[in-house]
C-alpha cells in the first residue's frame, strides 16, 4: 500500500488542529488506558490498520495485558476481563461510531451515564469522534502501519 498523500504536510493546520482535540483528551482526566481501548474498538470497526497497530502498540507501552487487547473486539463475551466503565466507554464507543444505523438510543445513553459523568461522557464523545476522524485520514490517504514498514 502507498500513501496517496502526506495531509500533515499538506494541510498543517488541519493536522494541528486535530491534535488540539487529542491534547484536550490527553488532559481531560479520562484514564489514558480507557481512551487507548476506546480507540482500538473504533479502529476495529472502521477497519483502520495504520490506527490499529499504532493503538495496540500505545496499549501495550501502558502495560495493558496482551489477553485484554486481543480480545477488545469480542468485549462482551470476555466475562470480568474489562470492567464495568470500560465496558461502557466500549458500548459507547460503538454506538456513536455506528450512529448511522444505531441513532444512540436512550438505552445506550443511560448505560454510559450509568458509568460517567456528564464531563466524562462529554469527553468521550470527542474522543470517539476525534478518532473516527483520524480513521477516516489514515485510511482515505492510505497511512502505512508502521508493522508493514518494519
Amino acid at each position: 500500500m502507498t500513501q496517496r498523500i502526506d495531509y500533515n504536510q499538506v494541510a498543517p493546520g488541519g493536522a494541528k488542529a486535530l491534535a488540539g482535540v487529542y491534547g484536550y483528551v490527553l488532559q481531560s482526566g479520562l484514564p489514558g488506558a480507557l481512551v487507548e481501548l476506546m480507540y482500538l474498538r473504533i479502529s476495529q470497526i472502521n477497519n483502520c490498520a495504520y490506527c490499529l497497530d499504532m493503538h495496540t502498540r500505545d496499549l501495550l507501552n501502558k502495560g495493558v495485558k496482551i489477553e485484554k487487547i486481543a480480545l477488545v473486539q469480542a468485549w462482551r463475551e470476555a466475562g470480568d476481563l474489562f470492567t464495568t466503565q470500560e465496558r461502557a466507554a466500549l458500548a459507547w464507543a460503538e454506538t456513536v461510531t455506528h450512529v448511522s444505523t444505531t441513532g444512540v438510543p436512550d438505552a445506550d445513553y443511560q448505560t454510559a451515564r450509568a458509568a460517567f459523568s456528564e464531563k466524562e461522557l462529554v469527553d468521550l464523545t470527542i474522543a470517539v469522534s476525534l478518532m473516527n476522524a483520524y480513521n477516516r485520514m489514515a485510511i482515505s490517504f492510505r497511512n502505512t502501519p508502521a508493522a508493514a514498514i518494519a
